[in-house]
């Protein structure tokens, strides 16, 4: 679906003057039609993916990615995680075998067909890696809306670290499955995760793979922290 700038603005949070400057230097990518911009959902979704990456390897512009996530509430993080839950050990030695073996565990909280919802998280992965370094990745699908209004965030935690085509080399040892319930809570989510994953830290606490109380505990006071820094922006 071709989006607008004032739609890529509401998506991200962010003033149309921000899009455009981001445009202008080339950070955001976009196409003309009839001399107005026009942008790819997917290509937004990845590109909130890709330079979160870029910004690990580059160390610099950090402020992209904390512009997409200003706006949010708060704790939408932790609700989507509350609701989504914390699976520990998830056997597999593939992206396949693993996203197989999490939505026959998430099948009865999403309502859907697993052999489906795999599908369209591989297809996902096909197109492009979900990988965020640091051995983090946040598997989602292009299509699948949940139905209702309650955001699931799924954090999974594969019995060994494996292979998730990153670009720093890392084997991933912690997977946010994300499933919206609109298009904008799932560009918020997916910057919001991706912002958190820059933290000092993480990834050596999600590498011990915490108990849902503690992980729940951790993404709060990661949110609140998150909240402080960029509201004093």
């Amino acid at each position: 679906m071709d989006l607008e700038i004032k739609d890529v603005a509401e998506l991200l949070s962010v003033s149309e003057a921000t899009i455009r400057h981001w445009i202008i230097e080339g950070q955001l990518p976009s196409y003309r039609l009839n001399r107005d911009y026009r942008f790819s959902r997917v290509e937004i979704e990845d590109w909130v993916i890709s330079h979160h990456v870029e910004q690990l390897r580059t160390n610099g512009k950090q402020r992209v990615l904390e512009e997409s996530v200003r706006g949010i509430q708060q704790f939408s993080l932790y609700r989507a995680i509350h609701h989504g839950g914390v699976y520990s050990s998830i056997r597999g030695s593939s992206k396949k075998e693993i996203i197989q073996e999490a939505t026959k565990a998430l099948e009865p909280l999403l309502k859907s067909d697993r052999d489906v919802i795999a599908d369209l998280l591989f297809d996902r992965e096909r197109m492009m890696s979900t990988s965020l370094g640091r051995g983090f990745a946040i598997p989602h699908t292009r299509d699948y809306i949940l139905k209702g209004t309650t955001d699931v965030v799924a954090v999974v935690f594969p019995e060994k670290p494996l292979e998730w085509d990153s670009l720093d080399g890392e084997k991933v040892h912690t997977l946010f499955f994300l499933f919206a319930s609109n298009d904008k809570n799932h560009l918020h989510l997916l910057a919001k995760i991706a912002h958190l994953c820059t933290q000092p830290g993480l990834p050596l606490q999600m590498a011990q793979k915490p108990s849902r109380e503690g992980l729940l505990e951790l993404i709060k006071v990661a949110e609140e922290q998150m909240h402080h820094s960029i509201k004093n922006l």
